[in-house]
């Protein structure tokens, strides 16, 4: 894992998963487990991949996956939120999918795949649990329901990054910025988000310039207040008619997910 300030200065503070609570599921050192894909898990299985379970604080703009390098292990988030980011050879970078406690990162360690050609990085911070990669596929095999969901979480994320892509080229920077800031607001029930301008530009594939105006307009229509460094989202439904279709679509897909 690579501790790397990678996209200089934001984000929101993330807390900590929290206290163990009365019949709550925890890994072997007691820690409680949010993670909804763990949390599913019927109980045989979750038993079976308990003692894998490592957890891991998820400091903010923390690298879980390099383009390229192999794919070491998989993390399933409790708290906190992961960016699936496209880096290309002159550094430019745009994120087309985003991972909380419903989900998993290293999704392509499931199928066989040693490599990943995107960035993995905490966007939020939080904490979660991994399980090598080696562990999990040997695991796999004797867990019919989380290979299931574990290859319907991937598919989830590949039609996430094909809507990611079709925004970020159809739509204009508000409603992409409308969109990116409800997402956010989703996965972390928090209305007041660490934000710079120059992260923002990052996750949106654009310039600063572009997200300054775009986040002028929103403020002008009363649906957030912006500050240097930080947002706050005041009129919620006044920024879900801001947004395109690509925000309820992309609800949409993890409502596929099945789980609570």
């Amino acid at each position: 894992m690579h501790n790397k300030a990678t996209f200089g200065e934001s984000i929101l503070e993330g807390g900590q998963s929290g206290l163990v609570l009365p019949g709550e599921r925890t890994n072997f050192e007691g820690r409680p487990i949010h993670n909804k894909i763990l949390l599913s898990l019927p109980d045989l299985e979750f038993q079976l991949l308990r003692p894998l379970l490592f957890f891991e604080y998820l400091p903010s703009h923390t690298s879980l996956h390099e383009p390229g390098e192999k794919l070491e292990f998989v993390h399933f988030p409790s708290a906190g939120l992961v960016s699936i980011v496209v880096v290309t050879r002159e550094g430019k970078t745009v994120e087309v999918g985003v991972v909380g406690n419903e989900g998993v990162v290293g999704t392509p360690a499931l199928v066989g795949l040693i490599r990943y050609p995107h960035r993995a990085v905490v966007q939020i911070a939080g904490d979660g649990f991994k399980i090598r990669v080696d562990a999990m596929r040997n695991a796999l095999t004797s867990s019919p329901f989380l290979q299931n969901v574990s290859s319907r979480h991937a598919v989830i994320q590949g039609m996430q990054a094909a809507q990611s892509a079709a925004c970020n080229r159809l739509h204009p920077i508000e409603q992409r910025l409308a969109r990116w800031l409800l997402m956010m607001q989703d996965r972390v029930d928090n209305s007041h988000l660490l934000i710079t301008h120059d992260f923002l530009a990052t996750m949106l594939g654009t310039d600063r310039p572009s997200v300054s105006l775009a986040a002028a307009l929103l403020q002008r229509k009363g649906t957030i207040e912006y500050t240097r460094g930080a947002v706050k989202i005041v009129n919620r439904k006044g920024l879900e008619e801001a947004t395109c279709e690509c925000y309820q679509v992309m609800q949409q897909f993890n409502g596929l997910m099945g789980l609570k």
